[in-house]
């Protein structure tokens, strides 16, 4: 094997240096008449990319720009033919790596090689994205000196049908990711770099995504997700944020891919690519098992529930003025089965395999009517972002559907009717717990939500009570400017309701700035700034609830203005602001709760995640409420103590 560069490796069989060639080398009339070909043995073809960051989204984009491409090659003949065309000059390297190096450094807008070896490149990192459709389709040969050699094209032939027959071939092509309309029996998408996703999705769409018992997300999603990292060799991390959320996350750029039940829409294909649909859904109502509402004309006059941004909300929407009802909007679907459970409404309209695990559950639920507006489920990513990730679940969706695991999965969890599983097997209902076996079989996640809570508000209170005394200060320094400053930066967020400011920092910033915030930090930060504006006016009111005359008398002895505050205002004030202290860390404890918007499972999260399981809400409420209550009294008991103690050594100072 001699290692030369394209170019010189066709000169070597033409100058009798070498006797034959292998080099990804298009098979053409023009070579025919230097070279004798063997049998082809790869069907390729010729894409163009350009840098990740580009926004170059097509061939016509690239008018007055350049174009890099690879002496001798496939794609510098294809863009010579289309530079007149499209209005681009041609750079020509003798090697790929600095023909993707010169699009990297920004002196040319894109480059043009086989589809691939383009595709090997990025998967290893390079950061370059493919534009347009792969073009000039064309099959690989090995070649020999025309009339020389005959018996190694003969060989070569014959090896090539035993490869390709015992299988060989196939794998070889599978090692690479090449093997994309080939021969092979299994596909296989471009390999998967070092790179890990973030896979955002829903927290409460049983039997989609849930958490089991164990506290593990489990779910058809999960597992269908699980099975095809696996089977294509990518890592991700699971992000579960709820389904507006989630969406959310992909649109800022704080999740690579979503996987949440995501029904497939013209109007989603705007923001979003979708990889193949991995399940057929349909919309179904129901009602409680003891009504006597049959059809959707009798819900003419009462409300009916859905859950934001579902096919379900959708569909009701449509519906609403035909047959008379009103709508109710919840963020989860526990919720909206419990508003109907509790007799708010009469209806809830949901996927018709998501209600159908539910009523297995237990809940007392039935289903009226026929299954409404079919829809297909997709993994989607932004909008020409992440392409290899698509093809990556494409290909693995058709492999695990091909050895079993995909129906296998929609066995396990009774949601195969309509798809592609040859059984049935609907999931075993069964007996709801009782109040403490909900607390015994638990615990360890409630604890651990707890743990989560009292972490986020401590060190959230932390940063706040530093913030808050600089705040204070520059209201009562008597300066107009700093008192200015820390006066708009105090209006301002006391305006602002804590869930706005949540998303804004988790999702609005990174989306503005191109950042990632991770979920704890955008949690720390919300709660941090809102309740520095409140300890600030806590600190303001301590300083000017002691009198006047404390300040006139320590100026009197000589004392400059520091040295008063520090030495004489601020230790008489602190015992003033104690227990608006505490009073704004139990509240600082309890707004904790809506952080669960941005993922974070706290508390309240961790609640909503059990019920999602259990569908008993009325006792886990109850238990979330008591730890609420232990947890804050607790806290309310440790301010009195504090108070009392340094108010004894205060007055025997």
């Amino acid at each position: 094997m001699k290692s030369l560069g394209f170019d010189a490796a066709v000169q070597a069989v033409e100058s009798g240096q070498a006797d034959g060639v292998i080099a990804g080398m298009s098979i053409t009339d023009e070579r025919k008449q230097t070279f004798d070909f063997a049998d082809a043995y790869y069907e390729s073809g010729t894409s163009f990319a350009v840098l990740d960051s580009s926004d170059i989204q097509s061939l016509e984009d690239l008018e007055g720009k350049s174009v890099a491409v690879k002496t001798g090659t496939q794609g510098a003949e294809l863009a010579a033919e289309l530079a007149d065309e499209y209005g681009f000059t041609v750079n020509t390297f003798d090697d790929s790596p600095n023909m993707y190096q010169d699009v990297v450094s920004g002196n040319s807008a894109a480059a043009v090689e086989d589809t691939p070896v383009m595709g090997y490149a990025i998967s290893q990192g390079l950061e370059l994205r493919m534009i347009g459709e792969k073009m000039s389709p064309a099959p690989y040969g090995f070649a020999v000196l025309k009339g020389q050699n005959p018996e190694l094209v003969e060989m070569f032939n014959a090896g090539l049908e035993n490869i390709k027959a015992n299988g060989t071939y196939d794998e070889i092509l599978a090692k690479y990711g090449a093997d994309e309309g080939q021969s092979s029996s299994t596909t296989t998408a471009t390999p998967a770099s070092d790179k890990t996703y973030v896979i955002a999705t829903d927290t409460t769409f049983a039997p989609f995504e849930f958490q089991d018992a164990d506290g593990n997300f489990v779910g058809i999603d999960v597992d269908i997700l699980a099975a095809i990292a696996e089977d294509q060799g990518f890592k991700y991390e699971l992000k579960s944020l709820g389904f507006d959320a989630a969406v959310q996350a992909v649109e800022s750029g704080q999740a690579d891919g979503v996987i949440a039940g995501m029904s497939i829409t013209d109007e989603r294909k705007q923001t979003f690519d979708f990889a193949d649909a991995y399940y057929e859904s349909g919309t179904s109502f129901a009602v409680l098992d003891s009504s006597d509402i049959e059809s959707l004309e009798d819900l003419e006059g009462k409300s009916v529930a859905v859950k934001t941004g579902t096919q379900g909300a959708a569909l009701a929407d449509e519906l609403a003025d035909e047959y008379g009802f009103t709508v109710n909007t919840f963020d989860d679907s526990p919720n909206m089965y419990q508003d109907v459970v509790s007799g708010n409404s009469a209806a809830a309209v949901e996927d018709t395999p998501v209600m159908g695990y539910a009523i297995s559950q237990g809940l007392e639920l039935r289903i009226i009517g026929d299954k409404l507006s079919p829809a297909l489920y997709g993994f989607a990513v932004l909008k020409g972002q992440n392409p290899e990730l698509v093809e990556m679940f494409n290909a693995g969706l058709e492999n695990i559907k091909a050895d079993g695991t995909y129906d296998e999965i929609l066995t396990k969890y009774g949601a195969n009717e309509g798809q592609s599983a040859e059984t049935e097997e609907e999931p075993a209902a069964v007996e709801k717990d009782s109040f403490f076996a909900q607390i015994t079989n638990n615990f360890p996640a409630l604890m651990k939500g707890l743990g989560t809570t009292v972490y986020l508000a401590i060190i959230s209170l932390v940063i706040a009570t530093i913030a808050g005394i600089f705040l204070g200060l520059m209201r009562t320094s008597g300066n107009a400017i700093l008192s200015g400053i820390a006066t708009v930066y105090i209006d301002i967020i006391r305006g602002l309701p804590l869930l706005v400011m949540s998303f804004f920092i988790y999702f609005g910033i990174p989306s503005m700035f191109n950042i990632t915030i991770s979920s704890i930090v955008a949690g720390i930060l919300t709660l941090s700034l809102n309740a520095a504006a409140y300890m600030g006016e806590i600190v303001r009111g301590g300083i000017q609830a002691i009198d006047l005359g404390q300040t006139e008398a320590a100026r009197s002895l000589g004392l400059t203005k520091g040295q008063t505050m520090r030495r004489v205002i601020l230790p008489q004030a602190v015992k003033v602001m104690v227990p608006s202290f505490i009073n704004q860390f139990v509240i600082t404890l309890k707004d904790t709760s809506i952080l669960s918007v941005i993922g974070i499972v706290e508390l309240t999260q961790t609640g909503r995640i059990i019920i999602a399981r259990t569908y008993q809400s009325g006792s886990m409420w109850l238990i979330i409420g008591l730890m609420y209550i232990i947890i804050i009294t607790i806290l309310t008991k440790l301010s009195d103590y504090i108070e009392r103690v340094y108010v004894k050594n205060k007055t025997s100072m």
